[in-house]
């Protein structure tokens, strides 16, 4: 995973295109009516129901538009919100909430609505050892901010990019020209590169999975695809080898079943592409 250094490096990113895109030269429906002196205070109103997420995002927004804004908060990240509920107030330039009034509530909506989605899975897995993963299937540009929202929601963050680990998957070992030949020459990789980066073999079948435990070093088996007893007897012969996760195409309804099958981790992509956006609003008071 990527260090929190670098974490923070893309929230700034993010924040700082992200008011590029929609400032520009200027806020000139606010600078045309709104005096440059004038003060005033909003508050973010909750119209929907579910975990709130991005209160800390929106902070930071705030202090990167105008560092004289005050906010006072309510409710914090990762808590449960209802209609009417007022997460924070925020105080001062009249100019600046409004300047920073769209990059907040667009993060915190669709953040809120990961958070919720991912709580769900969450609540479903209680019990269990099996933790509900995130994927790469994120919005181009806002990747931390959604894997953000998956921690508060109480899951973990996968791989954040290409970079931070290792993931041979179906067509990089047609590619290579099998499951052993992919890992053989990933280790060389590794080691002429001298990087230290854990490994995840993906395998679509119980004999790839024989084939991948012939090999050393593999940090967890993706089972991808597999139904539930073919699940179980994946997880009978990895034993404690390595990590396990389940993919493909998981829902809220199958998710503890597999989770029963023993496996570590269940991953979702739907968690951070198929989400619908919680309804907020940042409203003059």
């Amino acid at each position: 995973m990527i260090s929190e250094e670098q974490f923070d490096k893309e929230i700034e990113l993010i924040i700082s295109n992200a008011v590029r895109e929609d400032v520009g030269d200027g806020d000139h429906s606010s600078l045309a009516c709104i005096p440059k002196d004038a003060e005033g205070q909003a508050k973010l109103l909750v119209k929907d129901e579910g975990i709130i997420a991005g209160v800390e995002f929106a902070r930071q927004v705030f202090k990167y538009v105008d560092k004289s804004l005050k906010m006072k908060t309510f409710i914090k990240d990762g808590r449960n919100v209802k209609y009417g509920d007022i997460v924070f107030y925020v105080q001062g330039s009249s100019q600046s909430i409004l300047k920073a009034e769209r990059l907040v509530l667009n993060a915190m909506q669709r953040m809120s609505a990961i958070a919720t989605k991912t709580r769900k899975f969450v609540d479903v897995l209680e019990g269990t050892k099996t933790n509900i993963l995130d994927t790469r299937k994120t919005t181009p540009g806002i990747r931390a901010l959604e894997k953000w929202a998956v921690k508060i929601g109480g899951g973990e963050n996968h791989r954040f990019a290409l970079y931070d680990m290792i993931m041979l998957k179906d067509n990089h070992i047609d590619f290579a020209g099998g499951i052993t030949k992919a890992i053989t020459k990933t280790q060389n990789y590794l080691k002429e590169h001298q990087k230290d980066l854990k490994i995840i073999v993906e395998a679509r079948d119980l004999d790839e999975i024989k084939e991948i435990l012939k090999n050393d070093g593999i940090h967890r088996i993706l089972i991808d695809n597999f139904n539930f007893e073919d699940t179980k007897k994946a997880i009978q012969l990895i034993g404690d080898k390595c990590q396990t996760e389940s993919s493909g195409g998981i829902t809220l309804k199958t998710a503890r079943q597999y989770a029963e099958c023993g496996v570590d981790y269940i991953s979702s992509g739907a968690l951070t592409h198929s989400v619908y956006n919680m309804d907020l609003s940042l409203k003059a008071v």
